[in-house]
């Protein structure tokens, strides 16, 4: 998932430091997350390693919920699992009530061993096979979102030969623009997701009288990193409407997801605030009488993870570049999206020494492995560490094995402490799965 391409000029690390509470700079310690030394977990577990702290992820589902309750709006959070599918992060989520997201039969699968219950999971994505859904169909899945004529009347046969019943609901194409990426946007027309607002009233009444099929409602998920409440307001404008028509039509409609898509800040902005998404849903639909639902992923993860590195050395060149020993293959995000993570030395001596513009490269051989250009940043020794910023979303989960790259360790910072979640991947991992076949 990406962001909105950055305008206006750079923030500070002062500035960085500033938005973030769940980080801070010691004077002797460096950098703390949570306030654990980031230093003592890479002197531990080396770098590159991916960082997690529990208390902001947990915090930050609180503050969804409590924007939603001063709404008088309960709300049932599921979890994208795409965002961040460690179990770990799956196993806090559970114990906080979550439930599940999920747009895989691994990501299924995923939830369950972390102990999240079938009812307490949404099957989403435009494309689940039959083997997917006859498994979650037996297992008990809460609710499937389908996003098609032909796949409704797939998981129609799929139940009825079962002998099962799948609670459906409709994912309704709003066609709205949601002011993002042009590679995470999933609410209009021309997307590959959803189905069409004109053809969901004729598709919901036939879906109604398939066996095996209990119709729920209608779920809208219009793309990722929204920063702003309009597309939601425009989206949920037209859900309501629809819900309504449905009903007119002697229709039940019992749900709403909402979806998820909320965005964060990147450099020091605010992002999409709870409260002004909880104040801005009960205008559009605090008066339909149906269960909320709703799929947040990178708002309560990304905040709350960090990408240790090291640096390898600086090359002077045409330009300055920091080269690290993590790249590309780790934080795909800039390299796919051109997304801004900000960089903050771990070091406190480093933080408060001058600065000049600087690539921040890894070293991959892509042109594209580039996590920074013309950042203002101190001059690092081999060795020195810096932290990329809010890579808790979309990080790890899409990192790869690219030149033969070994996949980072994974920590969680929890109550002042920290623990190893994923060792680090050894070189020979990379081909114990391959086989070489006699060929004489």
């Amino acid at each position: 998932m990406a962001d909105i391409l950055p305008t206006g000029p750079e923030p500070e690390l002062e500035d960085l430091l500033a938005a973030r509470p769940q980080l801070r700079m010691h004077g002797q310690d460096g950098l703390c997350l949570e306030d654990v030394p980031l230093n003592a977990i890479a002197d531990r577990y080396g770098t590159p390693v991916w960082v997690y702290g529990a208390g902001t992820m947990r915090a930050r589902l609180a503050a969804l919920r409590a924007a939603f309750a001063a709404e008088a709006l309960p709300v049932d959070i599921h979890y994208a699992v795409k965002a961040n599918d460690h179990l770990a992060i799956l196993n806090l989520f559970r114990s906080l009530g979550a439930g599940a997201d999920i747009v895989s039969l691994g990501e299924f699968l995923r939830a369950r061993q972390a102990g999240i219950a079938p009812a307490d999971i949404v099957y989403s994505g435009v494309g689940k096979s039959a083997a997917e859904l006859e498994m979650a169909l037996a297992a008990g899945i809460g609710q499937i979102n389908a996003e098609s004529a032909e796949e409704v009347e797939m998981i129609s046969a799929i139940a009825a030969r079962a002998g099962l019943t799948a609670c459906l609901a409709l994912r309704m194409n709003p066609d709205v623009d949601a002011g993002t990426h042009a590679k995470i946007t999933t609410g209009l027309a021309d997307n590959k997701f959803g189905i069409a607002a004109a053809e969901i009233p004729p598709l919901y009444a036939h879906a109604a009288r398939l066996p095996g099929i209990r119709m729920t409602g209608i779920a809208v998920h219009i793309g990722s990193q929204i920063l702003s409440t309009e597309p939601y307001r425009l989206a949920y404008g037209k859900a309501a409407g629809m819900i309504r028509a449905l009903r007119a039509a002697g229709q039940t409609v019992d749900s709403l997801d909402l979806g998820g898509g909320l965005g964060i800040g990147y450099r020091d902005e605010p992002g999409l605030t709870p409260r002004a998404f909880a104040a801005m849903a009960r205008q559009e639909i605090g008066g339909l009488d149906v269960r909320l639902m709703m799929e947040p992923g990178r708002f309560l993860t990304a905040p709350g993870g960090v990408l240790l590195a090291s640096v390898i050395l600086e090359k002077r060149a045409a330009k300055r570049f920091v080269v690290l020993d993590a790249a590309m293959n780790d934080l795909m995000r800039p390299a796919m999206y051109e997304a801004w993570h900000g960089i903050l030395p771990v070091g406190a001596a480093a933080f408060q020494s001058p600065r000049g513009p600087a690539d921040v490269v890894g070293p991959v051989c892509e042109t594209a492995d580039i996590f920074a250009q013309d950042r203002a940043l101190p001059e690092f020794k081999p060795g020195a560490r810096v932290a990329l910023l809010d890579a808790g979303a979309y990080g790890a989960v899409m990192s790869s094995n690219y030149n033969a790259r070994p996949r980072a360790a994974a920590v969680l910072v929890h109550g002042g402490q920290f623990q190893l979640i994923t060792r680090r991947q050894s070189h020979e991992a990379l081909w114990e799965d391959e086989i070489i076949p006699a060929l004489d």
